[in-house]
């Protein structure tokens, strides 16, 4: 029997859920005509791709910080303290 490259590359992980969010994954299923599988797939791959980005942005901002491109507390708390007022102060930018 010949085997499909998408199975044989493949592996089974198990989770316990809460029943609630089983029953809904049940009928997100049956909505999109999908398997569960199918559904569980898009949901760990949007995830996975939320923490890369996550990742990535954390990364980025700790090299800023390095680099010192940052805002002073002092320049971002009188930027705050202005927003009541009639004329706010204008958004505090990263030194360049």
């Amino acid at each position: 029997m010949k085997r499909n490259i998408a199975q044989a590359e493949t592996r089974v992980l198990t989770a316990h859920i809460p029943l609630q969010m089983a029953d809904r994954v049940d009928e997100m299923a049956e909505r999109l005509e999908r398997s569960r599988g199918w559904i569980m797939r898009q949901a760990l791959s949007a995830w996975l791709a939320q923490e890369d980005e996550r990742d990535r942005l954390t990364r980025e901002a700790l090299a800023e910080v390095e680099a010192g491109q940052v805002i002073d507390h002092q320049s971002v708390q009188a930027w705050a303290e202005s927003l009541d007022t009639e004329q706010p102060l204008p958004v505090p930018r990263k030194w360049k």
